[in-house]
């Protein structure tokens, strides 16, 4: 009986149970003593400037060892400011780009990634008891494996070292962490392993085709 290239499925197995390893957390919820160790490192940080302490003790006493999203609502900086590292003058959006890419590269290390990212084309069409519309320009929205990971993230010296691009290009926001209730889009979980199948299934047949020509 011709097998052909049997040994792809083991491989595609491991390459998704690799996966898996990497982009779930698998060490619970934050004890005590790392949720006080987060804590005293933001405060003492620049996120300790930006963030109120007691709301991020409060999401972090509630650590459910979940993944989680955060949305992101920017509004970018009009016309050049002088950037941060050079002086030199600088659109907005630009130093936001040059973050974002930065950031990102960051964020995958910790298991997480970008969901969405949008641009606003009207203003508020359905809306009461809230502010006036500030001129959003983007809503972000980024997948965390977990709480820890984000904290791990916040204190990483490769994100301080660029968050000022970031405070420097963005001229109001705000970010709140959710978790997904309901949705049609299809999550990494499940197409990864649909690729890893499929590449899986073509390498199999091209082999059996090779061996029966």
């Amino acid at each position: 009986m011709m097998m052909g290239a049997w040994w792809i499925w083991p491989v595609a197995l491991m390459v998704y149970v690799l996966f898996r390893l990497w982009y779930d957390n698998w060490r619970g919820p934050l004890n005590a003593q790392e949720l006080e160790k987060f804590l005293e490192m933001a405060a003492a940080t620049q996120m300790g400037s930006y963030t109120d302490l007691a709301v991020l003790r409060t999401f972090l006493e509630n650590d459910d060892g979940k993944e989680f999203v955060m949305v992101n609502l920017v509004r970018v900086q009009p016309g050049e400011v002088p950037h941060p590292m050079t002086g030199k003058p600088t659109r907005g959006i630009e130093l936001l780009k040059d973050y974002g890419t930065r950031f990102v590269k960051v964020l995958i290390q910790y298991g997480g990634h970008p969901v969405l990212v949008m641009r606003k084309v009207g203003g508020y069409l359905d809306s009461w008891n809230t502010h006036p519309d500030p001129g959003w320009h983007v809503v972000g929205s980024m997948r965390y494996r977990s709480r820890r990971d984000m904290m791990r993230l916040a204190t990483d010296p490769a994100v301080k070292d660029v968050h000022v691009l970031k405070t420097a290009g963005t001229a109001t926001t705000f970010s709140f962490p959710t978790q997904v209730v309901f949705g049609f889009a299809l999550r990494p979980r499940s197409w990864v392993a649909l690729v890893l199948a499929l590449a899986a299934a073509l390498i199999h047949l091209g082999s059996l085709m090779a061996l029966t020509s």
